[in-house]
Protein backbone atom coordinates (compact mmCIF):
# COMPACT_ATOMS: atom_id res chain seq x y z
CA UNK A 1 0.00 0.00 0.00
CA UNK A 2 1.30 3.40 -1.23
CA UNK A 3 1.08 6.93 0.69
CA UNK A 4 1.02 9.97 -0.64
CA UNK A 5 4.38 12.31 0.62
CA UNK A 6 2.54 15.58 -0.51
CA UNK A 7 -1.24 15.67 1.83
CA UNK A 8 -3.37 18.74 2.07
CA UNK A 9 -5.27 20.09 5.15
CA UNK A 10 -8.11 17.70 5.91
CA UNK A 11 -11.89 19.92 5.90
CA UNK A 12 -13.41 20.87 8.95
CA UNK A 13 -16.93 19.19 9.28
CA UNK A 14 -19.55 20.88 7.39
CA UNK A 15 -16.71 23.89 5.62
CA UNK A 16 -15.81 23.60 2.36
CA UNK A 17 -12.16 24.03 1.76
CA UNK A 18 -12.61 24.80 -1.76
CA UNK A 19 -14.73 28.33 -0.65
CA UNK A 20 -12.42 31.37 -0.86
CA UNK A 21 -14.11 33.19 2.13
CA UNK A 22 -16.01 31.42 5.39
CA UNK A 23 -19.20 33.24 7.01
CA UNK A 24 -18.03 36.08 8.19
CA UNK A 25 -16.42 37.20 4.81
CA UNK A 26 -12.94 36.29 5.69
CA UNK A 27 -10.43 34.75 4.02
CA UNK A 28 -11.04 31.09 5.17
CA UNK A 29 -8.18 29.16 7.09
CA UNK A 30 -8.55 26.36 5.42
CA UNK A 31 -8.49 27.75 2.34
CA UNK A 32 -5.46 29.41 3.09
CA UNK A 33 -3.46 26.48 4.51
CA UNK A 34 -4.25 24.56 1.06
CA UNK A 35 -2.70 27.45 -1.12
CA UNK A 36 0.35 27.07 1.31
CA UNK A 37 0.58 23.99 0.88
CA UNK A 38 0.60 24.09 -2.45
CA UNK A 39 3.30 27.13 -2.64
CA UNK A 40 5.67 25.01 -0.43
CA UNK A 41 5.81 22.04 -2.60
CA UNK A 42 5.79 24.37 -5.64
CA UNK A 43 2.74 22.95 -6.86
CA UNK A 44 2.06 25.51 -9.71
CA UNK A 45 -0.87 23.73 -11.85
CA UNK A 46 -2.69 23.99 -8.34
CA UNK A 47 -1.68 27.10 -7.92
CA UNK A 48 -2.98 27.91 -11.27
CA UNK A 49 -6.21 26.61 -10.66
CA UNK A 50 -7.39 28.07 -7.03
CA UNK A 51 -6.37 31.44 -8.10
CA UNK A 52 -7.22 31.98 -11.45
CA UNK A 53 -11.03 32.57 -10.61
CA UNK A 54 -10.43 35.10 -7.96
CA UNK A 55 -10.84 38.82 -8.72
CA UNK A 56 -8.04 41.33 -8.19
CA UNK A 57 -9.21 42.70 -4.44
CA UNK A 58 -9.55 38.61 -3.72
CA UNK A 59 -6.16 38.09 -4.78
CA UNK A 60 -4.90 41.18 -2.62
CA UNK A 61 -6.46 40.01 0.11
CA UNK A 62 -4.70 36.49 -0.05
CA UNK A 63 -1.25 38.26 -0.48
CA UNK A 64 -1.70 40.50 3.10
CA UNK A 65 -2.57 37.02 4.39
CA UNK A 66 0.23 35.06 3.25
CA UNK A 67 3.65 35.91 4.90
CA UNK A 68 6.11 37.50 3.10
CA UNK A 69 8.04 34.66 1.79
CA UNK A 70 5.05 32.95 0.57
CA UNK A 71 3.45 36.05 -1.09
CA UNK A 72 6.72 36.28 -3.27
CA UNK A 73 6.85 32.59 -3.69
CA UNK A 74 3.11 32.74 -5.14
CA UNK A 75 3.70 35.68 -7.09
CA UNK A 76 6.87 34.00 -8.63
CA UNK A 77 5.01 30.71 -9.17
CA UNK A 78 2.10 32.26 -11.02
CA UNK A 79 4.45 34.48 -13.19
CA UNK A 80 3.01 35.81 -16.30
CA UNK A 81 -0.73 34.57 -15.00
CA UNK A 82 -0.23 37.02 -11.64
CA UNK A 83 -2.42 40.09 -12.17
CA UNK A 84 -0.52 43.08 -11.17
CA UNK A 85 -3.80 44.84 -10.61
CA UNK A 86 -3.83 42.75 -7.26
CA UNK A 87 -0.91 45.58 -6.18
CA UNK A 88 -3.23 48.47 -5.75
CA UNK A 89 -5.74 46.71 -3.59
CA UNK A 90 -3.07 45.67 -0.67
CA UNK A 91 -1.21 47.95 1.62
CA UNK A 92 1.18 49.95 0.72
CA UNK A 93 3.90 48.18 2.66
CA UNK A 94 2.83 45.09 1.07
CA UNK A 95 3.55 46.02 -2.76
CA UNK A 96 6.59 47.82 -2.18
CA UNK A 97 8.28 45.16 0.00
CA UNK A 98 7.07 42.74 -3.20
CA UNK A 99 8.11 45.53 -5.63
CA UNK A 100 11.40 45.29 -4.39
CA UNK A 101 11.95 41.82 -4.58
CA UNK A 102 10.62 41.15 -8.05
CA UNK A 103 13.01 41.99 -11.60
CA UNK A 104 12.12 45.05 -12.90
CA UNK A 105 11.30 43.28 -16.32
CA UNK A 106 8.36 41.49 -14.17
CA UNK A 107 6.99 44.06 -13.20
CA UNK A 108 7.37 46.10 -16.59
CA UNK A 109 5.44 43.37 -18.09
CA UNK A 110 2.98 43.50 -15.33
CA UNK A 111 2.08 46.54 -15.40
CA UNK A 112 1.89 46.52 -19.49
CA UNK A 113 -1.59 47.12 -20.62
CA UNK A 114 -3.17 47.79 -17.10
CA UNK A 115 -5.45 50.69 -16.87
CA UNK A 116 -3.18 53.94 -16.54
CA UNK A 117 -4.34 54.49 -13.04
CA UNK A 118 -3.25 50.92 -11.96
CA UNK A 119 0.05 51.71 -13.70
CA UNK A 120 0.50 54.84 -11.85
CA UNK A 121 -0.71 53.63 -8.48
CA UNK A 122 2.39 50.70 -8.90
CA UNK A 123 5.14 52.92 -10.07
CA UNK A 124 4.53 56.01 -8.13
CA UNK A 125 5.73 53.61 -4.87
CA UNK A 126 8.79 52.75 -6.73
CA UNK A 127 12.53 54.44 -6.89
CA UNK A 128 12.98 56.51 -9.52
CA UNK A 129 15.93 54.58 -10.81
CA UNK A 130 13.58 51.51 -11.23
CA UNK A 131 10.89 53.28 -12.49
CA UNK A 132 12.83 54.74 -14.92
CA UNK A 133 13.90 51.27 -15.96
CA UNK A 134 10.34 50.23 -15.78
CA UNK A 135 8.86 52.90 -17.95
CA UNK A 136 11.78 52.12 -20.48
CA UNK A 137 10.69 48.88 -21.07
CA UNK A 138 6.99 49.73 -22.30
CA UNK A 139 5.87 50.56 -25.50
CA UNK A 140 6.15 54.45 -26.37
CA UNK A 141 2.60 55.80 -26.31
CA UNK A 142 2.10 53.95 -22.96
CA UNK A 143 5.77 55.06 -21.02
CA UNK A 144 4.80 58.86 -22.34
CA UNK A 145 1.04 58.40 -20.98
CA UNK A 146 2.48 56.60 -17.69
CA UNK A 147 5.29 59.99 -17.46
CA UNK A 148 2.54 62.44 -17.81
CA UNK A 149 0.50 61.17 -15.22
CA UNK A 150 3.13 60.63 -12.61
CA UNK A 151 4.79 64.15 -13.17
CA UNK A 152 1.36 65.61 -11.87
CA UNK A 153 1.34 66.09 -7.87
CA UNK A 154 0.58 63.25 -5.54
CA UNK A 155 -2.98 62.66 -4.38
CA UNK A 156 -3.78 64.82 -7.36
CA UNK A 157 -6.70 63.97 -10.02
CA UNK A 158 -3.97 63.39 -12.48
CA UNK A 159 -2.79 60.75 -10.61
CA UNK A 160 -5.55 58.83 -10.47
CA UNK A 161 -6.91 59.54 -13.61
CA UNK A 162 -7.57 57.02 -16.12
CA UNK A 163 -6.37 58.60 -20.01
CA UNK A 164 -8.37 56.20 -22.32
CA UNK A 165 -11.57 58.25 -23.03
CA UNK A 166 -13.64 58.59 -26.12
CA UNK A 167 -13.83 61.77 -27.17
CA UNK A 168 -15.19 63.22 -30.54
CA UNK A 169 -16.00 66.31 -32.69
CA UNK A 170 -19.39 67.82 -32.49
CA UNK A 171 -20.44 67.44 -35.84
CA UNK A 172 -20.69 63.96 -35.99
CA UNK A 173 -23.86 61.81 -36.27
CA UNK A 174 -25.44 59.23 -33.71
CA UNK A 175 -24.65 57.34 -37.12
CA UNK A 176 -21.43 58.29 -37.18
CA UNK A 177 -20.53 57.99 -34.02
CA UNK A 178 -22.01 54.08 -33.81
CA UNK A 179 -19.83 53.26 -36.45
CA UNK A 180 -16.70 54.65 -34.85
CA UNK A 181 -17.17 52.42 -31.54
CA UNK A 182 -17.92 49.20 -33.72
CA UNK A 183 -14.98 50.19 -35.83
CA UNK A 184 -11.81 51.14 -33.49
CA UNK A 185 -10.22 48.23 -31.42
CA UNK A 186 -8.67 50.36 -28.82
CA UNK A 187 -11.56 51.72 -26.72
CA UNK A 188 -11.96 52.01 -22.77
CA UNK A 189 -13.01 48.61 -20.92
CA UNK A 190 -15.83 51.09 -19.43
CA UNK A 191 -16.82 54.04 -20.20
CA UNK A 192 -20.21 56.10 -19.02
CA UNK A 193 -20.05 59.11 -21.37
CA UNK A 194 -18.77 60.10 -24.58
CA UNK A 195 -16.84 63.80 -24.63
CA UNK A 196 -17.45 66.03 -27.55
CA UNK A 197 -14.13 68.50 -27.96
CA UNK A 198 -12.92 70.45 -30.18
CA UNK A 199 -9.91 70.52 -32.56
CA UNK A 200 -7.77 71.82 -29.40
CA UNK A 201 -9.63 68.78 -27.42
CA UNK A 202 -11.18 71.53 -25.36
CA UNK A 203 -14.51 70.25 -24.24
CA UNK A 204 -17.25 71.49 -25.60
CA UNK A 205 -19.97 68.83 -24.16
CA UNK A 206 -20.34 65.45 -22.54
CA UNK A 207 -23.06 62.97 -23.96
CA UNK A 208 -24.28 60.47 -20.99
CA UNK A 209 -24.09 56.74 -22.81
CA UNK A 210 -28.07 56.28 -22.25
CA UNK A 211 -29.01 59.48 -23.63
CA UNK A 212 -26.79 58.68 -26.67
CA UNK A 213 -28.46 54.76 -27.37
CA UNK A 214 -31.76 56.21 -27.59
CA UNK A 215 -31.51 58.96 -30.31
CA UNK A 216 -31.78 58.44 -33.83
CA UNK A 217 -28.71 57.43 -36.33
CA UNK A 218 -29.22 61.13 -38.40
CA UNK A 219 -29.34 62.74 -35.28
CA UNK A 220 -26.25 65.43 -34.60
CA UNK A 221 -24.10 64.81 -31.97
CA UNK A 222 -24.11 68.76 -30.75
CA UNK A 223 -28.20 68.77 -30.63
CA UNK A 224 -27.84 66.07 -28.09
CA UNK A 225 -24.83 66.89 -25.98
CA UNK A 226 -24.81 68.29 -22.53
CA UNK A 227 -23.61 72.16 -22.23
CA UNK A 228 -23.99 72.35 -18.42
CA UNK A 229 -20.98 69.55 -17.17
CA UNK A 230 -18.37 69.36 -14.42
CA UNK A 231 -14.48 69.54 -15.41
CA UNK A 232 -11.96 68.75 -12.62
CA UNK A 233 -8.08 70.04 -13.39
CA UNK A 234 -5.55 67.67 -13.20
CA UNK A 235 -3.55 69.39 -10.55
CA UNK A 236 -6.85 69.48 -8.20
CA UNK A 237 -6.01 67.32 -4.61
CA UNK A 238 -8.27 64.10 -5.24
CA UNK A 239 -9.99 65.30 -2.57
CA UNK A 240 -11.86 68.19 -4.42
CA UNK A 241 -11.98 65.93 -7.02
CA UNK A 242 -14.81 63.67 -4.92
CA UNK A 243 -16.26 66.28 -3.24
CA UNK A 244 -17.50 67.21 -6.83
CA UNK A 245 -18.35 63.83 -7.11
CA UNK A 246 -20.51 63.78 -4.23
CA UNK A 247 -22.15 67.15 -4.63
CA UNK A 248 -23.21 66.77 -8.31
CA UNK A 249 -24.03 62.75 -7.88
CA UNK A 250 -21.30 62.50 -10.96
CA UNK A 251 -20.62 58.68 -11.98
CA UNK A 252 -17.62 59.67 -14.52
CA UNK A 253 -15.89 63.60 -14.88
CA UNK A 254 -13.44 64.77 -17.58
CA UNK A 255 -9.96 65.78 -16.47
CA UNK A 256 -8.09 69.16 -18.33
CA UNK A 257 -4.84 70.56 -17.93
CA UNK A 258 -4.24 73.83 -17.11
CA UNK A 259 -4.77 74.92 -20.92
CA UNK A 260 -8.10 73.21 -20.60
CA UNK A 261 -7.30 70.33 -22.59
CA UNK A 262 -8.79 66.79 -21.56
CA UNK A 263 -6.23 64.72 -20.50
CA UNK A 264 -8.13 62.30 -18.59
CA UNK A 265 -11.61 60.63 -16.99
CA UNK A 266 -12.27 59.95 -13.35
CA UNK A 267 -14.81 57.41 -12.52
CA UNK A 268 -17.02 56.30 -9.77
CA UNK A 269 -14.44 53.29 -9.07
CA UNK A 270 -11.65 55.87 -8.30
CA UNK A 271 -13.56 57.98 -6.13
CA UNK A 272 -14.59 55.89 -4.26
CA UNK A 273 -11.05 54.56 -3.14
CA UNK A 274 -9.98 57.97 -2.77
CA UNK A 275 -12.68 58.75 -0.44
CA UNK A 276 -11.89 55.71 1.69
CA UNK A 277 -8.13 56.61 1.65
CA UNK A 278 -9.11 60.09 2.83
CA UNK A 279 -11.34 58.91 5.60
CA UNK A 280 -9.16 56.26 6.79
CA UNK A 281 -5.97 59.26 6.81
CA UNK A 282 -7.61 61.40 8.64
CA UNK A 283 -8.81 58.85 11.63
CA UNK A 284 -5.29 57.64 11.73
CA UNK A 285 -3.85 61.22 12.43
CA UNK A 286 -6.81 61.82 15.03
CA UNK A 287 -5.30 58.96 16.49
CA UNK A 288 -1.96 60.40 15.79
CA UNK A 289 -0.55 57.10 14.13
CA UNK A 290 0.46 58.80 10.63
CA UNK A 291 0.37 56.63 7.22
CA UNK A 292 0.57 53.63 9.31
CA UNK A 293 -0.89 49.94 7.83
CA UNK A 294 -1.69 46.77 10.12
CA UNK A 295 0.89 45.34 7.36
CA UNK A 296 3.59 47.82 8.41
CA UNK A 297 6.62 45.93 10.56
CA UNK A 298 7.72 46.23 14.36
CA UNK A 299 10.27 48.80 13.54
CA UNK A 300 8.23 51.53 11.55
CA UNK A 301 5.29 51.43 13.65
CA UNK A 302 7.38 52.24 16.12
CA UNK A 303 8.67 55.28 14.25
CA UNK A 304 5.35 56.09 13.30
CA UNK A 305 4.08 56.97 16.70
CA UNK A 306 7.04 57.94 18.26
CA UNK A 307 6.97 61.44 17.75
CA UNK A 308 3.17 61.75 18.35
CA UNK A 309 4.35 60.05 22.13
CA UNK A 310 6.83 62.37 22.48
CA UNK A 311 4.49 65.64 22.14
CA UNK A 312 1.81 63.47 24.31
CA UNK A 313 4.63 63.73 27.12
CA UNK A 314 5.80 67.04 26.79
CA UNK A 315 2.30 68.18 27.07
CA UNK A 316 2.11 65.83 30.01
CA UNK A 317 4.79 67.25 31.90
CA UNK A 318 3.18 70.82 31.10
CA UNK A 319 -0.09 69.81 32.80
CA UNK A 320 2.11 68.14 35.78
CA UNK A 321 3.72 71.60 36.06
CA UNK A 322 0.00 73.16 36.93
CA UNK A 323 -0.04 70.18 39.61
CA UNK A 324 2.91 71.09 40.89
CA UNK A 325 2.00 74.63 42.16
CA UNK A 326 -0.99 73.34 44.21
CA UNK A 327 1.16 70.67 45.81
CA UNK A 328 0.74 72.50 49.45
CA UNK A 329 -3.04 72.21 48.40
CA UNK A 330 -3.26 68.69 47.92
CA UNK A 331 -1.32 67.72 51.13
CA UNK A 332 -3.70 69.58 52.92
CA UNK A 333 -6.52 67.71 51.50
CA UNK A 334 -6.19 64.33 50.01
CA UNK A 335 -9.28 64.23 48.91
CA UNK A 336 -8.17 66.81 45.61
CA UNK A 337 -6.03 63.83 44.75
CA UNK A 338 -8.71 61.52 44.14
CA UNK A 339 -11.26 63.50 42.95
CA UNK A 340 -9.24 65.86 40.19
CA UNK A 341 -8.70 63.44 37.56
CA UNK A 342 -12.49 62.52 37.49
CA UNK A 343 -12.50 67.07 36.17
CA UNK A 344 -9.73 66.64 33.76
CA UNK A 345 -11.20 63.16 32.39
CA UNK A 346 -14.68 64.82 31.85
CA UNK A 347 -13.09 67.85 29.75
CA UNK A 348 -11.16 65.72 27.93
CA UNK A 349 -13.46 63.56 26.50
CA UNK A 350 -16.11 66.28 26.10
CA UNK A 351 -13.43 68.64 24.04
CA UNK A 352 -12.96 64.78 21.62
CA UNK A 353 -16.54 64.83 21.12
CA UNK A 354 -16.50 68.89 19.71
CA UNK A 355 -13.14 68.40 18.07
CA UNK A 356 -14.31 65.54 15.93
CA UNK A 357 -17.31 67.20 14.41
CA UNK A 358 -15.24 70.09 14.16
CA UNK A 359 -12.37 68.48 12.03
CA UNK A 360 -15.04 66.40 10.19
CA UNK A 361 -16.98 69.85 9.11
CA UNK A 362 -13.78 71.29 8.14
CA UNK A 363 -12.56 68.80 5.90
CA UNK A 364 -16.38 68.54 4.32
CA UNK A 365 -15.89 72.45 4.05
CA UNK A 366 -19.10 72.62 5.38
CA UNK A 367 -18.58 75.75 7.36
CA UNK A 368 -19.73 79.12 5.98
CA UNK A 369 -19.76 81.91 8.21
CA UNK A 370 -23.39 81.42 9.16
CA UNK A 371 -22.63 77.78 10.18
CA UNK A 372 -19.88 78.43 11.76
CA UNK A 373 -21.30 80.86 14.13
CA UNK A 374 -24.23 78.47 14.57
CA UNK A 375 -21.71 75.61 15.13
CA UNK A 376 -19.76 78.04 17.86
CA UNK A 377 -22.96 79.04 19.47
CA UNK A 378 -24.16 75.69 20.36
CA UNK A 379 -21.29 73.69 21.78
CA UNK A 380 -20.57 76.45 23.92
CA UNK A 381 -24.57 75.84 25.11
CA UNK A 382 -23.67 72.24 24.83
CA UNK A 383 -20.90 72.72 27.05
CA UNK A 384 -22.63 74.57 29.45
CA UNK A 385 -25.78 72.30 29.55
CA UNK A 386 -23.12 69.45 29.97
CA UNK A 387 -21.49 71.29 32.57
CA UNK A 388 -24.07 71.91 35.16
CA UNK A 389 -25.77 68.03 34.75
CA UNK A 390 -22.55 66.49 35.71
CA UNK A 391 -21.84 69.44 38.11
CA UNK A 392 -25.06 67.89 39.84
CA UNK A 393 -24.28 64.55 39.44
CA UNK A 394 -20.39 64.73 40.79
CA UNK A 395 -21.61 67.02 43.63
CA UNK A 396 -23.86 64.99 44.94
CA UNK A 397 -21.67 61.64 44.81
CA UNK A 398 -18.89 63.78 46.54
CA UNK A 399 -21.19 65.38 49.09
CA UNK A 400 -22.11 61.27 49.63
CA UNK A 401 -18.89 60.34 49.26
CA UNK A 402 -16.51 62.38 51.76
CA UNK A 403 -19.64 63.68 53.74
CA UNK A 404 -18.42 67.31 52.44
CA UNK A 405 -21.46 69.45 50.53
CA UNK A 406 -18.48 72.22 50.65
CA UNK A 407 -16.14 69.93 48.51
CA UNK A 408 -19.07 68.40 46.21
CA UNK A 409 -20.16 72.43 45.18
CA UNK A 410 -16.00 73.31 44.71
CA UNK A 411 -16.06 70.09 42.57
CA UNK A 412 -19.65 70.92 40.57
CA UNK A 413 -17.88 74.11 40.03
CA UNK A 414 -15.18 73.10 38.17
CA UNK A 415 -16.76 70.91 36.36
CA UNK A 416 -18.87 73.70 35.23
CA UNK A 417 -15.64 75.64 34.14
CA UNK A 418 -14.03 72.61 32.45
CA UNK A 419 -17.06 71.43 30.26
CA UNK A 420 -17.36 75.16 28.91
CA UNK A 421 -13.43 75.38 28.13
CA UNK A 422 -13.57 72.13 26.43
CA UNK A 423 -16.41 72.36 24.00
CA UNK A 424 -15.34 76.27 23.08
CA UNK A 425 -11.40 74.38 22.78
CA UNK A 426 -12.86 71.80 20.74
CA UNK A 427 -13.87 74.19 18.17
CA UNK A 428 -11.65 77.58 18.35
CA UNK A 429 -8.15 75.26 18.32
CA UNK A 430 -9.31 73.18 14.82
CA UNK A 431 -10.54 76.03 13.56
CA UNK A 432 -7.13 78.06 14.61
CA UNK A 433 -4.83 75.91 13.15
CA UNK A 434 -6.95 75.38 9.76
CA UNK A 435 -6.73 79.01 9.77
CA UNK A 436 -2.94 79.00 9.80
CA UNK A 437 -3.09 75.89 7.27
CA UNK A 438 -1.87 73.40 9.66
CA UNK A 439 -3.59 69.88 9.09
CA UNK A 440 -6.53 70.05 12.11
CA UNK A 441 -6.83 66.46 12.13
CA UNK A 442 -2.89 66.18 13.53
CA UNK A 443 -2.41 68.23 16.12
CA UNK A 444 -6.07 68.91 17.43
CA UNK A 445 -6.04 65.75 19.43
CA UNK A 446 -2.97 67.09 21.61
CA UNK A 447 -3.92 70.44 21.95
CA UNK A 448 -7.45 69.78 23.02
CA UNK A 449 -6.46 67.45 25.53
CA UNK A 450 -3.67 69.80 27.26
CA UNK A 451 -6.05 72.33 27.45
CA UNK A 452 -9.03 70.31 29.20
CA UNK A 453 -6.67 68.99 31.47
CA UNK A 454 -4.64 72.30 32.35
CA UNK A 455 -7.64 74.03 32.96
CA UNK A 456 -9.55 71.53 34.67
CA UNK A 457 -6.74 70.75 37.27
CA UNK A 458 -5.95 75.03 38.05
CA UNK A 459 -10.08 75.38 38.01
CA UNK A 460 -10.78 72.40 40.75
CA UNK A 461 -7.69 72.53 42.85
CA UNK A 462 -7.63 76.77 42.60
CA UNK A 463 -11.10 77.03 43.27
CA UNK A 464 -10.60 74.28 46.80
CA UNK A 465 -7.63 76.22 47.60
CA UNK A 466 -9.85 79.93 47.79
CA UNK A 467 -13.13 78.16 48.87
CA UNK A 468 -11.10 76.09 52.27
CA UNK A 469 -8.12 78.67 52.62
CA UNK A 470 -5.64 76.16 51.34
CA UNK A 471 -3.17 78.77 50.70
Amino acid sequence: MSTDTETEPGPEAGIDPNALRDSEDRISPLWLERLRAFVAAHRSEDIFTVMEPLHAADVGDVLESLDADERLGLVRILGDRFDYSALTEVDESVRVELMEELPNADIARGVSGLDNDDAVAILEDMEQVDRDEVLAKLPTFERLSLKRSLDFPEESAGRRMQTDFIAIPPFWTVGQTIDYLRREADLPDEFYQIYVVDAAYQVLGTLPLDKFLRAQRATPIEELMNTNFVLVYANEDQEEAARDFERYDLVEVGVVDESKRLVGVLTIDDIVDVIHEEADEDIKLLAGVGDEDISDSTVDTVRSRVPWLVINLITAVAVSFVIGLFGATIDQMVALAVLMPIVASMGGNAGTQTMTVTVRALAMRELDGRRLRRLITREMVVGCANGVIFAILIGLVTWVRFNDLQLGVVIALAMVINLVVAGTAGILIPLTLDKFKADPAIASAVFVTTVTDMVGFFAFLGIAGLWFGLF
